[in-house]
């Protein structure tokens, strides 16, 4: 009895997302993503993975929108050979995000230190759409670059 329910614990714990192990992923600072941009780093995609509404209100310039929860679906649309920059409000969601493309082969991680609230609290530059109802709807709708989300 005593083995079988040590077995079924054991087994429990292997499938267990928590019993996962992922590597961490490293910060780059928001002075290094500023310089990278300001040299037109084409091995750089940055990801916001916050809300619709949270980025059209505004997002870390040449960001592209997908929601952490829905980033599954949009797989096909982030290289696996560059560098993709992960940020959320605070730090959360860029975590599970990075969990997820870490799940499906992505090793190239970055999150963005500070997330948005830290590039906020540094007064940096945010990009916000020239039409932000167009835009959160076309990001609603599954649209990870739009013209509508065109900044101003």
């Amino acid at each position: 009895m005593k083995i079988w329910i040590i077995g079924l614990a054991l087994l429990a714990a292997l499938v267990s997302r928590s019993a996962v192990a992922y590597e961490p992923v490293s910060l780059i600072t928001q002075e290094a993503l500023i310089e990278r941009l300001r040299q037109g780093d084409d091995q750089l995609l940055i990801l916001d993975v916050r809300t619709p509404e949270e980025y059209v209100a505004g997002h870390v310039p040449g960001a592209v929108n997908v929601p952490h929860d829905a980033l599954r679906s949009h797989l096909a649309s982030i290289p696996k050979d560059k560098d993709v920059v992960l940020y959320c409000r605070s730090g959360r969601r860029a975590g599970f995000a990075a969990a997820t493309l870490q799940d499906n082969g992505y090793s190239r991680l970055l999150q963005l230190e500070g997330d948005m609230i830290g590039w906020l609290q540094s007064e940096r530059a945010v990009d916000t759409p020239a039409d932000p109802a167009a835009c959160a709807a076309a990001l609603a709708q599954g649209a990870v670059a739009s013209p509508l989300c065109a900044p101003r």
